[in-house]
């Protein structure tokens, strides 16, 4: 290393080139990464999905949940077992171990379903994917005073034309060159996933009566059986012939009503025909289930559009707004509208804006506290660092799959003050050797290479800090990576910035002269540092001896605070949430009404409810005058707002509905969200019936500050145990939308039981469903492509027929010789409710009881704390076979704190390791590492000051904290060691270096808390997430400055007397103990 740093300081040709090697390596790349709000993350889960039409949760839960749960026990690398029956539809989540392949562990579920040999008959393929979220980019909503289908067809054309676009062509001018060469480094805007939300899916509905059915002495089987005969298309072989081979097929698949009309039916032997259009209507429309929606008033149609792969987002926006604005509107009918809705660039892009105008503010205070305290010239050549060393950061991106989001760039802000602090060393040590009258290229090697060996671990321990945050299990440790990543190569390359590139340019310094004090920035910086020699001489010095001599008085007084910062903390009087409460645009309220009830009643009340939020937002103005509620999307029968796993259907029904308001910007309005969501729910009043009615502000952090999972086989005992839960729940101050999945599902007609009649004539409960069945729901004929649409084509009664449970008493059977018997004669129906859902874990029953906090009004933490004391810790004694455990916030917030302190005990054995190998010594690290304690103190004390709230990005801070405040104090026992082989007495060495270290101590702590400053003074809202992370390291930093000064040198002390006290005797100690 010695002869590399001696080789670049002679050769800054070579120091140059490859300083602009990683500069435009960084600035190349930069263009190339993908912008998100959030890291695209892996959920490490496999989802089944196994559809079964018409079919009751129950029935879901015994024909298919059982048997899948069942075929996948014993595969290896299974963590958790969640499943879901609903109405027609069963999935299970299967969530993957920890360093396990989720591909291979899917291809082995695959395999086991795939052998299943006993799911219903009229159950669909199963289809098994891992589970994702999907990013969504924005939708567009299509809004006309148009019929269904219309606008359905029109959503269809925008959603077509999104897919084709292509932007035109740059112009042949400076703006067309420009946009040509930001085309060339971040491509052109290509959307390859849109699709359509909140409309009905298309279907074909043959739709025969029963009166007609009995004058044609027909069924609705023979019926399919015809469609099905006349609608296929069939490969026949091929046939060689001397002219080529000659593939025959028959080509006869039907697409439209019309076609559908012309299928013959029957026969007759004179040679007449039936024609389906004889006794049937064919229904060209949708799926007979309700949906409304409405945007702004007006019914709509929503186009989401996500991003997929590498996409940027920023850029697939852009192509979205240009074929809104410039393209769709010649296309389209007059008086349709186009809107942006949910658009996520508008976040990102706002976010992106002010972690860079922070950085950028803190890269100017970093460099005017450096040019305050260093030559200018030389605070210039420390500052290059910075730009070198992000470069090198995001040079490394692409190969670690880190994107430009919201933590990687706040990575970036909390190293802006750190990367600086070996070159601060380096350019220090070496300015000095030349103020001392050596030659500059001299020093420029003899220098680095002195303070070579501090500088490499203090970054090797900043390093070891940050590990604590890589590899954390759940949904979060996919986020935290992303800044060690970040931190970890940015750290590296300013290592090598350090020495190879400073050292080179350190070499082309030349001493100060007198004749330069008559720049004015000079005169301003001798000041300074004159003031900073009389400080350190007049104050510093004397303080420094008076610990000396105190030096046990001194650690009395500092463990007295640490206990008292303790207490703070314990006591809860400076409170902890899992994450910090941050503004929200958009806020939603869900609503949920008894299963069965009539959509209109739905309807009515989705309407009532946009409306109360109008008049709220007609209340209150934003800046401009308008009011805050920018647009209002009202959906019933759906909520299309609500996110979920890729690949799972949105919810439908006809007792749901859903109210989402997008707000003016946090900034612009004059109240809160939660104040919205108060207002409106005081605006809404009592909806009469209702069995869910929740309010959420959309923040993309957090979920229910309470989330509880109750298990066991007993399903009496079971809703027993969740009915107590929620009682208990509603008695604690603060507690808010108290909701469970425990739901009754629609009223049932179950037939159970066929009659000695029924079976004297050959009828069984499998004939009687199948043609009951048949009559109702329907007979799925075939499924036929049309366009990007995949549609049913059904054979059923009409809608007038299947719309009353009195149309069962005209239900007529048909027996195995045609004849028709009433169904009342044949098998008795008895009525019954089951439930709305049926949730299963690890193979029992579950139902999950979720609820949020009025964080004015109390703090999550100490809630859940009581309830577990008062509630749950007795749970299982009072309600035997049934267990229980935290999901959502609660549970990420135990796994994380939990793996986070033990990864940041292995990471303090770490920074020892690193610290005992330049010290030589086992007891002296110990020294070093009293410093973290107390900078724990000075980060409370700063949350303290800011009002805030502890919380695990306050965490964070602290793990970063640990490995940056104890590189100062490793300068200063490194500095002492060296100087008592000079001689001497061991208080003269240490009070030396307290001197001597002093200007580089208080430096690098000035730049890490400049860097830090403006995102603490940050006034922004969306800041609220990340701020109290820089709280604990820039507060940190300072407190642990005086600690290094203080109290280090007194523990150095305090150990050579413990030494004396066992025996070994200190060289020439002149100061009693204290």
């Amino acid at each position: 290393m010695e002869k590399m740093i001696h080789w670049f300081s002679k050769n800054h040709v070579a120091a140059n080139f490859v300083m602009l090697l990683v500069l435009l390596a960084g600035f190349t790349t930069w263009f190339k990464l993908k912008k998100e709000v959030f890291p695209n993350i892996s959920l490490d889960a496999v989802l089944i999905q196994v559809p079964f039409p018409n079919a009751t949760p129950e029935e879901v839960e015994d024909g298919i949940l059982l048997p899948v749960e069942d075929a996948i026990a014993d595969v290896d690398g299974v963590k958790r077992v969640t499943s879901t029956a609903m109405e027609s539809m069963g999935a299970v989540t299967v969530e993957v171990e920890n360093g396990y392949n989720v591909r291979e562990v899917m291809t082995d579920i695959k395999t086991k379903v795939d052998a299943i040999t006993n799911l219903p008959e009229k159950a669909e393929k199963a289809t098994i994917e891992e589970a994702r979220l999907d990013v969504q980019v924005m939708s567009v909503a299509v809004s006309a005073d148009v019929d269904e289908k219309t606008l359905r067809e029109i959503g269809e054309q925008v959603r077509d034309g999104l897919l084709d676009y292509q932007p035109a062509p740059p112009t042949k001018d400076w703006a067309g060159a420009k946009d040509g060469v930001m085309r060339m480094l971040r491509g052109v805007p290509k959307i390859t996933k849109a699709n359509l939300s909140a409309v009905r899916p298309y279907e074909l509905s043959i739709e025969v009566s029963e009166q007609t059915l009995r004058s044609y002495k027909l069924t609705l089987g023979q019926v399919a059986d015809a469609v099905r005969r006349s609608s296929l298309d069939l490969p026949s072989g091929s046939v060689r012939t001397a002219a080529g081979e000659v593939v025959i097929r028959a080509k006869g698949k039907r697409y439209t009503a019309k076609e559908f009309e012309d299928v013959v039916v029957t026969t007759k032997p004179d040679g007449s025909q039936l024609l389906l259009r004889d006794i049937a209507t064919v229904v060209d429309g949708f799926e007979d289930v309700d949906i409304s929606s409405r945007f702004d008033g007006r019914r709509t149609v929503l186009i989401n559009v996500y991003r997929t792969g590498d996409q940027d987002t920023l850029l697939m926006a852009q192509g979205v707004r240009d074929y809104i604005e410039n393209v769709a509107p010649a296309n389209l009918p007059e008086g349709v509208e186009l809107e942006l809705w949910n658009d996520a660039s508008i976040l990102l892009d706002g976010r992106l804006s002010l972690l860079i105008r922070n950085g950028t503010s803190g890269l100017i205070l970093v460099f005017i506290v450096l040019a305050l305290f260093l030559r200018p010239s030389l605070a210039f050549l420390v500052a290059l660092g910075i730009p070198v060393s992000f470069a090198g950061g995001i040079w490394m991106m692409p190969q670690m799959d880190i994107s430009i989001n919201m933590i990687s760039l706040f990575a970036f802000i909390l190293v802006l003050g750190i990367v600086v602090d070996d070159a601060i060393v380096v350019g220090e040590n070496v300015y000095s050797r030349i103020q001392g009258g050596e030659h500059p290229r001299e020093a420029s090697w003899k220098g680095t290479h002195e303070v070579g060996t501090v500088v490499i671990f203090g970054i090797l321990t900043t390093m070891a800090a940050f590990t604590p945050m890589l590899g954390l299990s759940g949904v979060s440790g996919k986020i935290w990576p992303n800044i060690p990543l970040i931190v970890i190569p940015v750290l590296l390359f300013s290592l090598l910035q350090s020495k190879l590139v400073l050292p080179s340019h350190l070499a082309l310094l030349k001493p100060h002269s007198d004749s330069q004090d008559v720049n004015f920035i000079f005169k301003i910086q001798r000041r300074i540092a004159k003031a900073l020699e009389v400080f350190v001489e007049k104050i510093y010095r004397p303080l420094l001896m008076s610990c000396l001599r105190f030096r046990y008085v001194v650690w009395t007084v500092f463990i007295a605070l640490l206990l008292l910062v303790v207490g703070l903390v314990a006591g809860k009087w400076v409170p902890f949430e899992f994450m910090p409460k941050v503004e929200g645009d958009v806020v939603t309220a869900k609503l949920e009404m008894p299963v069965g009830i009539a959509f209109k009643t739905t309807e009515a009340e989705i309407q009532k409810m946009e409306q109360a939020a109008q008049r709220v937002g007609n209340r209150h103005k934003d800046v401009n005058g308008d009011p805050i509620s920018v647009h209002i999307l009202a959906s019933a029968g759906t909520q299309p707002f609500q996110t979920g796993f890729g690949g799972m259907r949105v919810p439908l029904g006809s007792n749901i509905g859903e109210v989402t308001v997008q707000l003016s910007p946090a900034a612009d309005r004059s109240i809160s969200a939660d104040e919205f969501i108060t207002e409106w729910r005081q605006e809404i009043g009592t909806i009469a019936g209702v069995v869910e009615l929740s309010f959420r502000q959309e923040t993309g952090a957090g979920g229910n500050a309470i989330d509880i999972e109750i298990s066991g086989r007993d399903l009496t005992m079971l809703q027993k145990a969740a009915d107590h839960i929620t009682d208990e729940l509603a008695g604690y101050a603060g507690v808010k939308d108290i909701a469970t999945n425990s739901r009754k599902g629609k009223r049932e007609m179950v037939f159970d039981e066929i009659t000695p009649a029924g079976k004297a004539l050959g009828f069984d409960l499998a004939s009687v469903s199948n043609q009951v069945r048949q009559s109702f729901y329907g007979e799925e004929v075939q499924r036929i492509q049309r366009g990007r649409d995949e549609l049913k084509v059904m054979v059923r009664y009409p809608e007038s027929e299947r719309r009353s449970v009195e149309n069962l008493e005209d239900v007529r059977l048909r027996t195995a010789s045609g004849d028709e018997v009433p169904l009342g004669i044949v098998a008795k129906a008895r009525p019954a409710r089951g439930p709305a859902s049926i949730h299963r874990v690890d193979r029992k029953r579950s139902i999950k009881i979720s609820a949020d906090i009025d964080r004015a009004r109390a703090n999550a933490n100490e809630v859940v704390d009581r309830f577990n004391s008062e509630v749950l810790d007795d749970l299982s004694v009072n309600f035997p076979g049934v267990k229980w455990d935290y999901l959502g916030e609660q549970k990420d917030q135990k796994d994380s704190v939990t793996e986070m302190s033990t990864k940041f005990i292995f990471a303090l054995l770490g920074i020892y390791v690193l610290m005992a190998i330049p010290l030589k010594s086992y007891i002296q690290p110990i020294i070093v590492m009293t410093v973290i304690p107390f900078g724990i103190v000075g980060a409370v004390i700063g949350h303290i000051i800011m009002g805030m709230d502890l919380s695990i990005m306050s965490m964070c801070g602290l793990i970063a904290l640990s490995g940056v405040v104890v590189n100062d104090s490793l300068v200063l026992v490194e500095y002492v060691n060296r100087h008592r082989k000079d001689g001497g007495t061991i208080i003269d060495a240490v009070h030396n270096a307290g001197a001597a270290r002093f200007r580089p101590i208080l430096l690098t702590s000035l730049t890490t808390f400049a860097g830090l400053m403006p995102m603490l003074v940050e006034t922004d809202m969306q800041a609220r997430f990340l701020i109290p992370m820089a709280v604990s390291l820039g507060f940190g930093i300072l407190f642990a400055t005086f600690i290094t000064l203080l109290l280090v040198p007194s523990v150095y002390m305090m150990l050579e007397d413990i030494k004396k006290l066992v025996g070994r005797k200190s060289e020439g100690s002149e100061a009693p103990p204290a």
